[in-house]
């Protein structure tokens, strides 16, 4: 077993740092971004040697986003721990558009200049990805299915290129996408239900 840890170490280590981030963000708790910075690290130095260079390259994207979900969780709206938002309608538009030209424009460099052998998969989840960690970033409820869509590509992704220790990861991922989803419902339907109360209030001031 120690020999075992000693040799999967990196895959261990993106696996604590993973599933404390989804953790963390599940319970709307602003540290989900330094941690997920650590697994960022972690999993570019696991997935360079699997040849799976898109989703290396997402780990150095992900450090961009999470600097911006960093700001907008301590000093926009979404700092707010009970503010929960629903994905604007004109955005869902605009998400699907650039998810999916984004994921054509990395499967054409992969296969153009990689030695990539599931470059199409590595570019879908590449791309679902950023979509949904916009959202998160956004605090956009919605998030979490996108989430969930993205875990469940990435295990069999995971499996395919012999990363066994990730692709538990990712399954784990969906367990714990589908409880933090529920919390956030939960959050969301107790303000829905303050709301006009509030506005009641408001009205006989």
């Amino acid at each position: 077993m120690i020999e075992w840890l000693l040799a999967e170490w990196m895959q261990v280590l993106g696996f604590a740092t993973g599933a404390a981030c989804v953790v963390l963000a599940g319970r709307r708790n602003v540290w989900t971004y330094p941690v997920g910075i650590a697994n960022n690290v972690v999993f570019l130095a696991v997935f360079l040697p699997a040849g799976l260079y898109a989703s290396a390259a997402l780990q150095l994207v992900y450090l961009g986003l999470g600097i911006h979900g960093w700001l907008r969780w301590t000093r926009a709206v979404e700092q707010d721990k009970s503010y929960i938002a629903r994905t604007p309608r004109r955005a869902v538009l605009w998400l699907i558009v650039a998810g999916i030209g984004l994921a054509a424009v990395i499967a054409w460099m992969l296969i153009s200049f990689t030695d990539s052998q599931v470059a199409v998969a590595d570019a879908a989840t590449t791309s679902a990805s950023l979509v949904a960690q916009y959202m998160l970033n956004r605090k956009w409820i919605e998030s979490w299915y996108v989430w969930i869509g993205v875990d469940i590509a990435f295990v069999a992704l995971s499996i395919a290129t012999g990363l066994w220790i990730v692709a538990a990861l990712y399954a784990l991922f969906i367990v714990l996408c589908v409880f933090s989803l529920r919390a956030w419902r939960r959050v969301q339907r107790a303000a829905d239900a303050t709301a006009p109360a509030d506005a009641a209030v408001a009205a006989r001031a």
